[in-house]
């Protein structure tokens, strides 16, 4: 491969790199938007929780380019949510930007059971590493609010456990979302929420049985998914809330496990 593809091809599944910071208008939503769809979303008023831990919870987009636009985090310090989910957040979203297409969507959670020994995915999560100088830099007093020091730069990453959801407006992915801080069944459940919340949850296609990204719960005991995109079933209730919200599919025999 040339200096010019090997670029491309970095440049397009968000590869951490030089690129020019995005534009305010790239991003999909500000940091206050996100900020106020986290917070509705990690503990809903009025309405089920997440099926988890309900933990307090990080939130990262970025632009369609991979570039970090935006970073909140619902508890009233960054300490009040696991600290690692900062990077995990801003990975799952890269991840979903990356492997969405305008005409087909693939959440994280889709890629578990691809990226499991044997998978046809198998090694993805080392395809496009993270700059991890760029994870641990500048001032961690101002990780998650409008002066985080990721902002505006790539970072790359993939991760493949539930969390991060393509963005789309009209039929165009115009980015990603993760969202991390519980189990990666509830985080899931988390991201489709605030996922609605911004509105960009106009998806056209994907491996789900609804014909979206959704978690599909069919990892069996085995190990083996019967969708080849399946991810197992959490502790919590997660799953049931994943139906009631129309984010996941639950088989009748991972009910009986329950």
């Amino acid at each position: 491969m040339d200096a010019r593809s090997f670029v491309l091809l970095t440049g397009l599944l968000g590869f951490a790199g030089g690129a020019p910071p995005a534009r305010a208008a790239d991003c999909p939503a500000d940091h206050a938007k996100l900020l106020q769809a986290l917070k509705a979303s990690v503990k809903p008023s009025g309405g089920p929780s997440n099926g988890g831990l309900d933990n307090n919870e990080w939130a990262a987009l970025v632009a369609r380019d991979g570039t970090v636009c935006a970073i909140a985090f619902s508890g009233a310090a960054p300490t009040d949510q696991w600290l690692g989910s900062r990077g995990i957040a801003l990975e799952k979203a890269n991840t979903a930007n990356a492997l969405s297409l305008n005409g087909y969507a693939l959440s994280t959670a889709n890629l578990f059971a691809g990226a499991q020994p044997g998978g046809f995915l198998f090694g993805l999560a080392a395809t496009n590493p993270p700059n991890v100088a760029m994870l641990y830099d500048g001032d961690p007093s101002k990780y998650g609010g409008e002066a985080d020091p990721a902002l505006g730069r790539r970072l790359g990453g993939v991760v493949t456990f539930g969390g991060g959801l393509a963005l789309y407006s009209g039929d165009a992915v115009v980015g990603g979302l993760g969202a991390s801080g519980d189990t990666s069944c509830a985080d899931h459940n988390i991201a489709w929420r605030i996922r609605q919340a911004l509105g960009f949850d106009k998806v056209p296609a994907g491996p789900g049985p609804d014909h979206n990204d959704e978690i599909i719960y069919d990892v069996a005991p085995d190990k083996t998914s019967a969708s080849g995109f399946g991810h197992p079933v959490c502790k919590g209730t997660e799953p049931e809330i994943a139906e009631q919200i129309h984010a996941g599919f639950v088989p009748r025999w991972a009910k009986a496990m329950k």
